[in-house]
């Protein structure tokens, strides 16, 4: 399945139906009265998030939308159907915005959370709503009104609690398919993932938690190098970092190399994101040697900035029953602080 996380699309709403010129006409009554039934109104157009959903991937093909239109009033005052509303199920997380003016509409983030983009048209009202003592046989009805129309941009935002993020071939899809059911594309060579993976920690008191890898991040991606800058934002709500460092990289001067590198790119993106709570990791531990990056090194200059860490192989499993521990701890004290802050 291809990935698709925002679209631009047009909808519109239905018209409603017109209403009815209509009289009676019965035996021995050669001048009945009026009887012309009000017409329908027109569908709705509603944005529903369900959690079945993943990607914005169903409306690549699908750029014009409408609900169908009212029918019209009948005789014998009977009202014309309602045309029905147009229901579009989007990913949780997705963001509704009016293309032309930008225009801020909604943020779905719960499953079955609804808004209402555009109300359909009325129904017209049918002539015996204007029977009066005056005019006893009135020959006109109301046309319904007419639907209205939109522009919209949906930008998904994945809902993860947990983004994992790094240099490309760093590990990141490995180390997801060892924490969940996940099973990303893996392969010994850069960009292997092109599009973002979603998986699921369980723990043993039975909660779980969301993890998402983010792929394609280099220097430059917040100016648009490589396929990182599409997919910063889908770390922007999660609740914890986990930063990947590979020990056989190959640095310059600086021992952080990559891991400030990054930082910077997230920074320029958006400032909040270094603020949030990181676990960086060590990985690929079992290729290490004396011809890699000095890991002393990197211990110290890691602890020097008060950033915790872990050495572990996603390859063989090293370290990661730790790291399932030290993330439900984290998730745990983030939960606690909540609840005081609330």
């Amino acid at each position: 399945m291809s990935f698709l996380d925002e679209v631009v699309i047009s909808v519109r709403s239905g018209d409603g139906g017109r209403g009815c010129v209509s009289f009676r006409r019965e035996k021995y009554i050669p001048k009945g009265g009026p009887n012309g039934g009000d017409g329908g109104d027109g569908g709705s157009i509603i944005i529903r998030a369900a959690k079945k959903h993943y990607t914005l991937t169903r409306y690549s093909s699908r750029k014009n939308l409408k609900a169908r239109n009212g029918e019209p009033g009948k005789g014998k005052n009977r009202s014309g159907k309602h045309g029905d509303d147009l229901i579009l199920e989007v990913p949780l997380g997705t963001i509704i915005k009016d293309e032309d003016t930008d225009e801020f509409l909604a943020d779905l983030t719960h499953d079955k959370q609804e808004f209402l983009l555009l109300p359909g048209g009325k129904g017209g009202k049918g002539n015996q709503r204007f029977s009066t003592s005056k005019n006893r046989a009135p020959r006109y009805a109301q046309p319904g009104l007419p639907g209205q129309e939109k522009r919209l941009r949906l930008s998904l935002k994945f809902i993860a609690d947990i983004g994992l993020i790094g240099f490309p071939n760093s590990g990141k899809s490995t180390l997801l398919s060892r924490l969940s059911m996940a099973r990303p594309k893996i392969a010994n060579y850069p960009f292997t993932t092109i599009f973002p993976n979603l998986g699921v920690i369980t723990f043993d008191n039975e909660s779980c938690l969301i993890i998402a890898d983010i792929p394609g991040l280099i220097e430059g991606a917040s100016m648009g190098r490589g396929l990182g800058h599409r997919f910063l934002k889908h770390i922007e709500r999660t609740k914890l970092l986990v930063h990947l460092l590979d020990i056989t990289y190959q640095t310059g001067q600086d021992t952080l190399e990559d891991f400030h590198i990054l930082r910077q790119e997230m920074m320029s993106c958006n400032p909040g994101l270094i603020d949030k709570p990181l676990i960086v990791l060590i990985n690929k531990m079992d290729l290490y040697d004396t011809r890699h990056r000095d890991l002393n090194k990197l211990k110290k200059a890691l602890e020097k900035r008060g950033i915790e860490y872990l050495c572990i192989s996603a390859l063989t499993g090293e370290g990661l029953e730790e790291l399932k521990q030290m993330i439900f701890e984290k998730q745990h004290m983030s939960d606690v602080k909540a609840c005081f802050k609330n």
